[in-house]
């Protein structure tokens, strides 16, 4: 025979599931913002450029060096 349904156990459950999800969420932002705050790259970014700018100038054919 089935047994009858505990709708307070399933509610705890689902409410002890939630709980967990949202404690993790709150742990990744804290280390997202430790690591904002030690000016460190995010694990999935890469390595910042040195200077984009003279890229950005010889495409436009004006010298990089500032001169006109």
């Amino acid at each position: 025979m089935a047994f009858k349904v505990n709708y307070n156990q399933q509610r705890a459950e689902r409410d002890r599931a939630k709980a967990a999800k949202k404690e993790a969420k709150l742990r990744e932002q804290e280390a997202e913002l430790m690591r904002r705050r030690n000016g460190l790259p995010a694990e999935g970014d890469a390595a910042p450029e040195a200077d984009p700018a003279p890229e950005a100038d010889a495409a436009m054919g004006e010298p990089s060096n500032g001169t006109p």
